[in-house]
């Protein structure tokens, strides 16, 4: 049986055998890129060379990249034998190199001579087709070719519950190609002229076990039973000005699986969390805990779910910590302590009293150094953090109880809105409040309700504000926002130039209508300042300055006193865009960023619909906090 340590080792040599380089994996929190919380895909790093621009590793590139997901939907996900938000995403790239015809064999190799996998549990999905864009019949005729290799004569089947029975009818079953739509297997990331999109095929793996009854049964459902470990988008489409699909005249691979995922259908286990990747939490957990993860038969008990929730929350803010985040009540920081907090309730589950957070934390460093290494170095951060933060927590639900009792001796009733005040207000869980109260089995389904009812009004209310928030970066690749973009490189630039070297940028926030930017400056501009930034900007617009990119190592950009904008963390290698006199070579701006810009400054000043050339033009100047100013502006 592979080991995980094994699988990644074949991942990698497999890929480097066949032209690719090791593309370094990233931190999990995002590098100069304040629209996503957490990196939660293995091609993020990769956004801004898919549309052409090239990347300086080459044009095939392979990694392992730590990833998160953090929605509240799939936070209750976990819990089950294949779900966890911490994960590590396997992942290989053509970019305008090789397609579908080289892809699809190379990934079923992959999974069947380097793995083991048998062949004849494995199905897959493909584009089903719509009014824009055909269905992907050319993935269909490879994917039947790749099969043929391995004695397997694949057909696709119109029908997506034509499925065996079981593994043994598996054996002989030919339809295991079957088509779904755009929710499933097409890729885009927005709907804006310029955007990049493709289809999908994604490959399962049949386990043989329903988790989940169904009313209906095929490879994409929710029972359980075909485990998806893989996904290729095949990017050869773009948004015209049209909002219509349009071939490009490039095509980009992204692959990416679920090392946990694979390593479980390798070891072939029934429990994701069975896997040597979580094997020592396990035992870690059964050992502080003296309790089973399961009955002495394999089957679930009554610990089983909280034994999950612990190995994949105490993963996760393990791995949070070590990128420098502490517990806050905003952004990251919001989210590590939402874990912290979870992992205490439900080692309260486990008559866990004591502080353990920290005991798990240890055993994650210790078994996942080797391949981290900055676990190791941030060892002492992270377990002063965790441990102060369960502290503090414990403090907070003993208040939490005590209100709890407070309420019910006061013979006021706690109805399902009420419990979420309490889920909210000191992290009660809403099994813990229902099992508090002793709610009767007839009344259950009414009190969930309405507590699912006041969750989906905040996380309306939240949601509205992470998206003022988090378009910090760009609100979309459209001509107008990347206009207002580099503008807001020239901006930044005189304004240092008009207030003196101490302005830095403290935030920014980028539509295609306007600018704003957030620096540090104490007094408010005066009509003069505001005149002559203006000018400035407008001056470099009309004279034609060039822009330019180049990737370098981070120590580098910073001798050369490239501008970072403050609070952000950044790889060692990293983009920063240069504003050049096109004759002199002079340069007005040095910039960390990630794109995307115009090629040159007098695209600034095109003409608009009105036939008259474009003008920036500061339209408001006021403070946002102690010590920094706040300035929007358009181009007219």
């Amino acid at each position: 049986m592979l080991t995980s340590k094994q699988i990644r080792d074949k991942y990698i040599k497999f890929w480097l055998d066949r032209g690719h380089v090791i593309l370094p994996d990233v931190p999990l929190v995002p590098q100069n890129d304040p629209t996503l919380l957490f990196v939660n895909s293995g091609m993020f790093q990769l956004a801004n060379y898919l549309g052409g621009e090239p990347h300086p590793l080459g044009e095939r590139l392979v990694n392992i990249q730590r990833c998160l997901r953090t929605k509240y939907d799939e936070m209750l996900e976990v819990g089950d034998n294949r779900h966890t938000l911490m994960f590590e995403m396997i992942g290989n790239w053509s970019l305008n190199n090789f397609f579908k015809k080289e892809q699809i064999p190379w990934i079923l190799e992959f999974h069947v001579k380097e793995l083991g996998l048998d062949p004849h549990r494995l199905y897959v999905s493909v584009w089903g087709g719509d009014e824009l864009v055909p269905r992907d019949d050319e993935a269909i005729e490879i994917w039947k070719k790749a099969f043929r290799e391995y004695g397997i004569e694949a057909e696709f089947s119109e029908n997506i519950e034509a499925i065996p029975k079981d593994i043994e009818a598996g054996k002989n079953h030919k339809a295991r190609i079957f088509p779904y739509g755009k929710s499933d297997n097409w890729w885009q990331r927005a709907e804006a002229p310029g955007e990049l999109g493709g289809s999908s095929s994604e490959i399962f793996y049949d386990t043989g076990i329903i988790e989940r009854k169904q009313d209906k049964y095929h490879i994409n459902d929710d029972s359980g039973r075909f485990l998806e470990i893989g996904n290729n988008v095949f990017m050869e489409y773009k948004l015209n000005s049209d909002m219509k699909w349009e071939k490009m005249n490039r095509h980009n691979i992204d692959y990416g699986g679920g090392l946990e995922r694979v390593t479980m259908c390798v070891q072939g286990k029934r429990d994701i969390f069975e896997t040597d990747i979580y094997e020592p939490l396990l035992n870690k957990i059964r050992e502080i805990s003296r309790k089973e993860y399961k009955n002495a038969n394999g089957t679930e008990n009554e610990y089983t779910r909280s034994f999950r929730i612990l190995a994949d929350h105490s993963r996760a803010a393990t791995f949070i910590l070590a990128d420098g985040v502490i517990p806050s009540n905003k952004d990251q920081g919001y989210i590590l302590r939402r874990f912290i907090r979870r992992l205490v309730r439900y080692g309260k589950s486990l008559e866990l009293e004591s502080n353990f957070t920290r005991i798990l934390a240890e055993t994650i460093v210790e078994h996942m150094s080797d391949i981290y290494p900055h676990l190791k170095a941030n060892e002492g951060f992270i377990y002063d953090e965790i441990d102060k933060e369960e502290i503090k927590f414990r403090k907070t639900l003993e208040r939490g109880l005590n209100e709890f009792e407070k309420i019910r001796g006061r013979g006021e009733e706690i109805d399902g809105k009420k419990a979420f005040w309490f889920y909210e207000t000191y992290g009660f869980p809403l099994e813990m409040i229902v099992e508090e109260l002793g709610v009767p089995e007839k009344d259950a389904e009414k009190f969930e309700l309405d507590f699912e009812k006041a969750r989906k009004s905040h996380q309306e209310q939240s949601r509205t504000g992470a998206e003022q928030k988090f378009t910090g970066g760009l609100a979309d690749h459209s001509d107008e926002t990347t206009r207002l973009h580099t503008a807001h490189h020239l901006l930044l630039a005189a304004l240092k130039q008009v207030l003196g070297n101490h302005v830095k940028q403290r935030g920014s926030n980028i539509t295609n209508a306007r600018l704003r930017i957030d620096f540090s400056h104490n007094d408010k501009l005066t009509p003069e300042q505001i005149l002559e930034v203006e000018k400035i900007v407008n001056e470099k617009i009309d004279e034609g300055w060039t822009v330019e990119k180049k990737t370098m190592p981070k120590t580098e950009a910073e001798e050369i006193g490239a501008e970072m904008e403050f609070g952000q963390k950044y790889g060692d290698l990293v983009s920063v865009y240069f504003i050049k006199h096109p004759e002199t070579g002079q340069i007005f701006s040095k910039e960390f960023c990630g794109g995307p810009h115009v090629g040159n400054t007098k695209e600034l000043a095109r003409s608009g619909p009105d036939g008259k050339d474009g003008r920036f033009k500061i339209t408001k100047e006021q403070s946002s906090g102690a010590g920094i100013r706040r300035i929007k502006a358009v181009l007219k």
